[in-house]
């Protein structure tokens, strides 16, 4: 863990905004596992908001890396937070419509969060060339690699509905797959957990005089 001392002077809201962004994923998950038997109209309410959760924690789990990545360099800030943040309120409209609640649209919603995540590969790249040669570029990686792999499983599972569609019916209370989707969700958290824990320290420790 990072001293406060090393962090004192440096600006950590990024880190908190995806840290309630996770919890907001969660919280919103869980309410939706817990009381969506309650009633038809209410499900339809609460698995909208789940998805909505998962959004939320995509577009906040970009600000840490891209923040603290492109600290000295303003305008790239600017447009890396603003697109995911533009394409996560499309996400959210859309995700909030009946007509793409339904389970029709079940292979359009993986897309649209898949299409967010793949996003993130404009400002990877970019981070690479612009950290080549600094030593926490490889751990950064691991990290980041480990969530967008736990995403990508986790989505396979949710749009092949497998293990479900193999014995339908058996996986009902337990083992299917929006249960392993969530797992790999959480999965993926922690590992951008760490990476964000990584960038906090690095720009700490580095500033901007020094580029």
């Amino acid at each position: 863990m990072m001293s406060t001392n090393r962090l004192q002077n440096e600006t950590t809201w990024p880190f908190y905004v995806f840290l309630v962004g996770s919890m907001f994923c969660l919280l919103s998950s869980s309410m939706c596992h817990l009381f969506s038997c309650h009633s038809h109209k209410l499900n339809i309410l609460l698995l909208r908001m789940d998805y909505v959760g998962i959004t939320v924690m995509i577009i906040t789990s970009f600000f840490p890396p891209i923040y603290y990545i492109f600290q000295c360099s303003p305008y790239w800030q600017i447009v890396y937070l603003s697109g995911i943040t533009i394409m996560g309120i499309f996400t959210i409209t859309t995700l909030l419509s009946p007509v793409f609640s339904t389970g029709k649209y079940r292979s359009f919603r993986a897309v649209l969060f898949m299409s967010m995540g793949l996003f993130g590969l404009i400002p990877a790249v970019h981070a690479v060339i612009l950290n080549w040669d600094e030593p926490e570029r490889n751990v950064t990686l691991a990290y980041e690699l480990a969530m967008a792999l736990s995403y990508l499983i986790g989505t396979m599972f949710y749009v092949t509905r497998i293990p479900e569609r193999w014995r339908p019916g058996f996986f009902d209370l337990a083992g299917h797959s929006h249960q392993i989707f969530h797992v790999f969700v959480i999965l993926g958290a922690l590992s951008h957990y760490g990476a964000a824990q990584v960038f906090l320290e690095y720009r700490s420790r580095l500033g901007c005089d020094t580029q």
